[in-house]
């Protein structure tokens, strides 16, 4: 609620902006990539942990525990997280093998296929 003094409410009350709820979904929908930064460690850790945050394990057990804890952000989430995978899967972009980042369970991705 907006008064003459400014902005009133909790920490989360930026969630009534829709504009912050955009920004904060973009940054949830990208968030999963963020398991590429395991390549820094060489290709067989980066395909382990890519693919830990590209299957449907982690977002499936934040779901399960959000249905069970009654925590709707954590469900919010893990929806996202499976948006996520599900347009990585449309786009062509599989689970990684150990080889690069290039080969993936469903076939070779970039300019040199």
């Amino acid at each position: 609620m907006v008064t003459d003094r400014g902005r009133r409410g909790g920490p989360l009350s930026f969630l009534l902006d829709p504009i912050a709820l955009q920004r904060l979904y973009a940054v949830l929908i990208l968030a999963p990539d963020l398991f590429m930064l395991g390549y820094l460690r060489g290709p067989r850790a980066g395909a382990a942990l890519y693919n830990l945050g590209h299957t449907w394990l982690l977002p499936g057990l934040l779901g399960i525990v959000a249905l069970l804890a009654g925590a709707a952000a954590a469900g919010s989430i893990a929806l996202i997280w499976f948006g996520h995978i599900g347009v990585d899967r449309l786009l062509g972009y599989g689970l990684k093998l150990p080889a690069g980042f290039q080969d993936t369970h469903l076939g070779r991705i970039g300019r040199n296929r």
